[in-house]
């Protein structure tokens, strides 16, 4: 019974707590929802607030801004009406101008009219005039102005021509010091520097051991440079120093070239030898050609064909009475542009025709003709223009017919004239030995032929292919015949005609 009453009382304490806890809740739960809906209005209450504050804000920036436009609006339209007066005002001015060049083109075209007609009386007045004087002086116009002008004739003569013999010894004074003051000027600002060998190159050694190594085993080494570079190998007794002899600046060259490549590589014999003269040849043919653009830089032309510069390049191994003919074209090209200033002519067509006036010479051995012809031929392939081609046809004619063409004409002279330039002993020793190497290419079956030993002799290297021995032989004989009919020369000369046939097979 006990339990049960306990149990009653356990439960009864419970609904009694739950429910107080229920109320509890219940007051707890009221406030909460009370504290947001207070928060809640005081939320939309400031939310009201800025939407006004907004709301006022855009419309004082509206206000503003129709303010703003209104002023603009007002300003550009006061612009407008004071662009407008002025061009009423320019129309005005205009208007009035106009009205009094028609005021004044009136006032002309009556002074013309007026002008007109008093030309046309006084012609009429000159008429009648004319009329009486030829009535009274029984001559007519014509005849008496004959007579007038023999009295003034007779009455002048003899002071005309001594007035005019005076001018003419007066000026031909003048111009022969004005030339020679111009040609001094020009040849002063024109300073070259000359030094060429005549026939011979020294070649230094490293030591006196590379003489022996350059003759090699029997002289094959040296006679088979020879043989391949057409010039002679002189070794004497000057130490660490041998000499190539040859009358061909461009032979002892390819020599000089040939020697050092052998000296630098080491293996000096035939098969190493040909290939260095092979080699030197590509080398010969780099420097003709940086020769002809360096000539071509510092004559200052621009435009020129490379083909024409490598052509010009060739000049550095041709020599003319011992002078340099790259050196003397560039000497002729600085003269003729100084001349050419000072006379007014045209420098750019003075100046490339002086530099390539001689171009001809520079392939005269090969194509026929007379250096002039064959440099306008030369000249007129490359594009060179007319002006430029004709001083290089013309430069020896005694009556050029260009300005620029005389000019060029006078500066070769100067370059040729000056002390030292020329020598004619060397040039007739070199012209000989080209005869005789000219009198062996001659003979069909020739491939190549030198002039050595000062003229004395002639190495002749024909194709074995269309010689044979016994032709050989012949062809020395008659080279000798030739020579002997053709050319004048001291002492002797030996004829050394060379057949030589090379058969080659690969072992694999």
């Amino acid at each position: 019974m006990e339990d049960i009453i306990l149990v009653i009382i356990l439960v009864a304490g419970l609904a009694i707590g739950g429910f107080i806890g229920y109320y509890f809740r219940k007051l707890s739960a009221a406030k909460e929802v009370k504290s947001a809906e207070s928060k809640a209005e005081e939320r939309v209450k400031k939310a009201q607030e800025r939407e006004t504050e907004i709301l006022l804000e855009a419309k004082k920036q509206a206000l503003q801004i129709i303010d703003d436009s209104k002023k603009e609006a007002e300003e550009r339209r006061q612009e407008v009406k004071k662009q407008q007066e002025r061009v009423e005002k320019r129309e005005a001015a205009f208007d009035r101008q106009l009205l009094e060049l028609e005021s004044k083109q009136q006032q002309l075209y009556q002074k013309a009219e007026k002008l007109e007609q008093v030309k046309t009386e006084l012609g009429k007045i000159r008429e009648q005039q004319m009329i009486k004087l030829e009535t009274i002086a029984k001559m007519s116009k014509d005849e008496a102005q004959a007579v007038l002008l023999k009295n003034v004739e007779e009455m002048i003569k003899d002071d005309l021509a001594g007035r005019v013999r005076k001018l003419e010894m007066v000026s031909s004074e003048e111009l022969e010091n004005k030339a020679r003051d111009i040609i001094t000027s020009v040849i002063q600002r024109c300073a070259s520097s000359h030094a060429a060998e005549s026939t011979t190159t020294a070649v230094s050694l490293p030591s006196d051991e590379m003489k022996g190594r350059i003759i090699g085993r029997e002289g094959r080494n040296i006679k088979t440079i020879e043989q391949l570079t057409g010039v002679e190998i002189v070794v004497d007794e000057t130490p660490e120093t041998i000499l190539i002899s040859g009358f061909s600046p461009i032979r002892r060259h390819l020599a000089k070239l040939t020697l050092e490549k052998l000296m630098e590589d080491g293996r000096i014999h035939p098969g190493r030898i040909e290939e260095a003269v092979e080699q030197a040849r590509k080398d010969l043919a780099l420097n003709i050609k940086k020769a002809g653009e360096s000539a071509v830089r510092e004559a200052g032309l621009l435009g020129v064909d490379p083909r024409l510069a490598q052509i010009l390049g060739r000049l550095k191994y041709r020599t003319s009475y011992g002078q340099n003919q790259l050196v003397h074209a560039l000497e002729v090209t600085h003269l003729a542009g100084m001349l050419a200033e000072e006379l007014g002519a045209d420098v750019t067509i003075t100046k490339r025709g002086a530099l390539f006036h001689d171009i001809g010479k520079a392939v005269d051995h090969e194509v026929q003709g007379g250096h002039p012809e064959i440099g306008y031929d030369i000249l007129k392939k490359f594009g060179m223009p007319e002006e430029v081609a004709y001083i290089a046809k013309s430069h020896h004619e005694d009556m050029p017919e260009t300005l620029e063409c005389v000019i060029v004409k006078v500066a070769d002279a100067i370059s040729g004239a000056r002390v030292g330039a020329r020598k004619d002993t060397l040039e007739n020793y070199l012209q000989r030995l080209t005869e005789l190497e000219e009198v062996a290419n001659s003979f069909a079956g020739v491939d190549k032929s030198y002039a050595i030993q000062a003229g004395r002799e002639v190495r002749v290297f024909v194709k074995p292919e269309e010689i044979d021995d016994w032709a050989a032989t012949k062809m020395a004989k008659d080279i000798a015949t030739k020579v002997e009919a053709d050319l004048k020369y001291p002492g002797e000369i030996k004829i050394t005609v060379i057949r030589e046939k090379r058969t080659i097979e690969y072992a694999k």
